[in-house]
């Protein structure tokens, strides 16, 4: 039994997430640099999870951390995504997933802005956009 509020089988995954978003969100997996929908968006909105739609970033703390991958130094509400030591790959990192339908976000790295000095490196196919103007 899952703790997760959003909880689906394998298959009802991959009937609701395009193939690309289950790859990330289901199995960890990453998107190219630069090739992201959301890398260099600039609008004011939100972001919300592609697999739940829980809100996990607002566009005020969105920057350009030159990675090629959409950055924030915070979250809206840490409570909506939970971090989890990664030692795939060869490397010590913190997964970020959302806490609501454990899905795959990216990682967060200590070496972003002020306030918080975090860099939340997030992969656009985890992500869906609502532009404050709600254009889509």
């Amino acid at each position: 039994m899952s703790d997760r509020e959003v909880t689906k089988t394998d298959a009802e995954w991959q009937a609701t997430l395009t193939p690309e978003q289950y790859r990330v969100l289901r199995q960890a997996g990453t998107e190219r640099a630069f090739t992201g929908a959301y890398w260099d968006e600039k609008a004011p909105g939100k972001y919300r999870c592609a697999g739940c739609g829980a809100l996990l970033f607002d566009a005020t703390t969105k920057f350009d951390s030159g990675c090629g991958w959409p950055s924030f130094f915070d979250a809206v509400d840490r409570e909506a995504i939970e971090e989890r030591a990664d030692t795939s790959h060869g490397m010590r990192r913190v997964e970020v997933v959302c806490r609501r339908c454990g899905g795959h976000l990216g990682h967060v790295f200590p070496d972003g802005p002020q306030p918080t000095r975090l860099r939340y490196c997030i992969n656009s196919l985890s992500l869906e956009f609502d532009r404050q103007d709600g254009s889509k």
